[in-house]
């Protein structure tokens, strides 16, 4: 109650879960989105790194924007409360980041300037090239890597920049005649002028209890 007008507070919950207002979700669902959504895992740092990192990952194009432009680190923030197994590997790749970046350039991942956070990504991003001392690291990449595209491609910016069209309507003109005929089979005059006539593709079906077609 007391945050409810603090534009602060909501600005930071935004950033930790991801947005609300699913459709199509059942009681027990809502009750569990909502201790899901009221729970905090990330701190304000890692939040901050994992916004670096999923921008490094999936940047801004001429066509789409970025992964936090499609709010991907408050879908990662969910997704480590959702699946908690993901949160010891995440929490624990980010702090090896900061302690590689504070090895090779005296800084932790978020200081650094955009062409050493480039380098030091450069090295964890080839599984084949993994040594001992990188492997932590190639872990953590190949993690977030999978995370952040699973979240970009699940939205609708995603879906968008991938020209997918998903379930829309088509136009079907029924069986064709000769293949009817093939089968000695024919549609019934009134329900071919009801369900395939091109005026009506708007109006849904409806069936009586005995299965006679009404509208």
């Amino acid at each position: 109650m007391l945050s409810a007008c603090n534009t602060e507070a909501k600005d930071k919950q935004k950033n930790q879960d991801s947005p609300v207002g699913l459709y199509g979700r059942t009681e027990k669902e809502k009750a569990y989105d909502a201790k899901v959504m009221a729970e905090s895992f990330f701190n304000e740092h890692e939040m901050a790194t994992l916004a670096v990192l999923c921008d490094l990952i999936l940047p801004a194009t001429t066509s789409a924007g970025s992964a936090t432009d499609a709010e991907v680190p408050a879908f990662i923030a969910f997704i480590v409360k959702d699946i908690p197994q993901h949160q010891l590997p995440l929490r624990g790749g980010m702090m090896w980041l900061d302690h590689r970046s504070g090895k090779l350039f005296n800084e932790v991942f978020l200081t650094c300037s955009e062409e050493q956070k480039k380098q030091l990504l450069d090295e964890i991003a080839w599984p084949n090239k993994s040594t001992p001392e990188l492997e932590p690291g190639i872990n953590f990449f190949n993690r977030m890597r999978n995370l952040v595209m699973t979240g970009y491609y699940t939205t609708k910016m995603g879906l968008d920049d991938l020209g997918y069209k998903g379930n829309v309507p088509t136009v079907w003109d029924g069986v064709p005649q000769d293949v009817l005929n093939k089968h000695g089979l024919s549609y019934d005059p009134e329900w071919l002028a009801k369900c395939v006539d091109q005026e009506k593709r708007g109006i849904v079906a409806k069936w009586d209890e005995q299965g006679n077609l009404i509208t």
